[in-house]
């Protein structure tokens, strides 16, 4: 497979900020990458800019990714102030427990809107100028994708629908010379996954996080992601070991279901979450 040099590629981040995005922007900066930022705080993504090197490698624009016109607007002054982009990444996202009981309708919109309906509109914004320099549109998506868990369907739902959109806009752009690919690390340390799994539903369901759910180390994360858009590569899971579960999703559902989840744990855990 061929390997894409990164220096002087110009790559744009949404979620720059936060900390999959922020370590992610280091990663390439030492590969040489020039950095465009998006992220919702004008402070936050300056300086992360600042940090970086300043403005003739890296730059931050405002931008939701809820907004078509608002990343419209981020990527063509990302594309006129370095001169076009090369890869894209799809980063930003949200993740909080609920059930299909209690969950408040607006919060399940909210996090398809961002989570799935963000993606498209982060590639349908870069596309022209990716189209242009035949580069590479990256979505994170999430082993979510392929493991369903309970309290988690809205997530779920959006992470699997990310990897569909990224397997058909795949086909779609092949004969323009893009490259698509979607993400799936699984549990690693971050102040959203902290906020996640956070409190005693989710240590029920993911029993505390040991055995199959244990974190993975950021930087472990972090060298697939630069690994992944080196070569271009378009189903990414991390730990590699789970590319199993990713490729044989039906199969594999049902054996990691059994040994995963625990049903009594469930019941409590849904129980605690309802308020019963």
């Amino acid at each position: 497979m061929k390997r894409h040099e990164l220096n002087n590629r110009v790559i744009v981040i949404t979620g720059a900020t936060g900390g999959l995005g922020r370590a992610a922007a280091l990663a390439l900066r030492a590969k040489g990458a020039r950095l465009a930022l998006l992220d919702l705080d004008q402070s936050a993504v300056e300086s992360l800019a600042a940090e970086l090197g300043g403005p003739s490698v890296a730059a931050g624009w405002v931008a939701n990714v809820r907004s078509m016109d608002s990343l419209t607007a981020a990527m063509d002054a990302a594309a006129k102030h370095f001169g076009g982009i090369d890869v894209v990444i799809a980063g930003a996202g949200i993740g909080i427990a609920g059930s299909l009981e209690t969950m408040d309708p607006r919060e399940f919109d909210r996090v398809i809107d961002i989570n799935l309906n963000g993606v498209w509109r982060t590639f349908h914004a870069a596309l022209p100028q990716v189209k242009a320099r035949r580069g590479y549109l990256l979505a994170i998506s999430s082993m979510a994708a392929f493991i369903h868990s309970p309290l988690n369907a809205h997530y779920t739902a959006s992470k699997a629908g990310v990897w569909a959109l990224c397997n058909s806009a795949r086909l779609e752009l092949k004969h323009e010379g893009v490259g698509v690919g979607s993400f799936h690390p699984t549990f690693f340390q971050t102040p959203m996954m902290d906020a996640v799994v956070d409190g005693p539903c989710s240590t029920l369901v993911w029993n505390k996080h040991q055995g199959i759910w244990q974190y993975v180390a950021l930087q472990e994360v972090v060298d697939a992601l630069v690994d992944c858009i080196e070569y271009r590569r378009e189903t990414v899971t991390v730990p590699r070991r789970n590319s199993l579960v990713a490729k044989a999703p039906g199969l594999a559902r049902q054996v990691i279901e059994r040994i995963g989840f625990n049903d009594k744990r469930i019941e409590q855990a849904m129980k605690l979450h309802n308020g019963g």
